[in-house]
């Protein structure tokens, strides 16, 4: 694996610990919740590029990997609370931890995908597994939020 590749990784991996960490800080949104898949939803354009395209079955599996196991994990570290009258994600040690395995898992399967599958096509690969963690637990704590923005503060 290329150096870059591993520091970059790790640069990513950085940014999202200090994003969550800043993220439990402020208010929580449904645009807060709801942009994130959206705007992640515009890389599946990668797929216009025949290099990044893989076979929908291993598509469909990385997907459903993302989804079933990674987002479960996401989902269950992951609590609205309310203070006063904003609706606030409460920060958990766990989920920091789980950010640092997932980081480490995608360098180590990385290597080992490569070489199975173009970098272009480990990367579509990577990006679906992550889609399909992202968007089932966005849309948990949409669902979570929009049942706390009912209750009575």
């Amino acid at each position: 694996m290329q150096p870059a590749t591993i520091v970059g990784s790790l640069v990513g991996a950085a940014v999202v610990l200090v994003w969550r960490i800043r993220e439990t800080k402020r208010p929580v949104t449904a645009a807060k919740l709801l942009i994130p898949p959206l705007g992640m939803a515009t890389g599946f354009s990668m797929f216009v590029v025949p290099q990044m395209r893989v076979p929908l079955v291993w598509g469909l599996a990385a997907f459903a990997a993302g989804a079933v196991f990674l987002s479960l994990i996401l989902i269950r570290t992951s609590e609205l609370t309310r203070e006063g009258g904003a609706i606030m994600m409460r920060r958990s040690r766990v989920f920091l931890v789980v950010i640092l395995v997932l980081a480490a898992l995608r360098l180590l399967l990385r290597a080992y995908v490569e070489q199975y599958v173009s970098p272009a096509q480990t990367a579509a690969l990577f990006f679906l597994l992550a889609f399909g963690m992202l968007l089932p637990w966005r849309i948990t704590m949409f669902l979570r939020y929009r049942r706390l923005v009912g209750q009575a503060p």
